[in-house]
Parts: C-alpha cells; sequence; structure tokens
C-alpha cells in the first residue's frame, strides 16, 4: 500500500509542476502583450530641466 501512495503522490506532484507551468506561460504572455500595448513613447526618460542661463 505504501508504494501506491508514493507513486500516486509523485504523480499528483507531476500534474501540480505541468499546471504551474502552463499558468506562468499564460501570465508571461498576458505581461508581453500588455506591454506592446503601451505606447512606446512613453518609456522614453524625460530630459532634466537645465538651468537658465543669465548674462
Amino acid at each position: 500500500m505504501e508504494k501506491r501512495r508514493r507513486e500516486q503522490l509523485r504523480r499528483q506532484k507531476q500534474l501540480d509542476k505541468q499546471q504551474r507551468r502552463v499558468q506562468r506561460a499564460a501570465q508571461k504572455r498576458a505581461d508581453r502583450d500588455l506591454n506592446v500595448d503601451k505606447d512606446a513613447d512613453l518609456n522614453v526618460p524625460l530630459p532634466e530641466p537645465q538651468p537658465e542661463h543669465t548674462v
């Protein structure tokens, strides 16, 4: 009986791991799709204000 229980636990672990992989891949795709939708110009850092020159 112990061997059967260990085998069932091993199979369940494999299924859980596979589900996590699928979820992670879906999350990566969703994150990538969100980044594509953003305007690329918004990701450019703005220049800092320059001091005024008084002569």
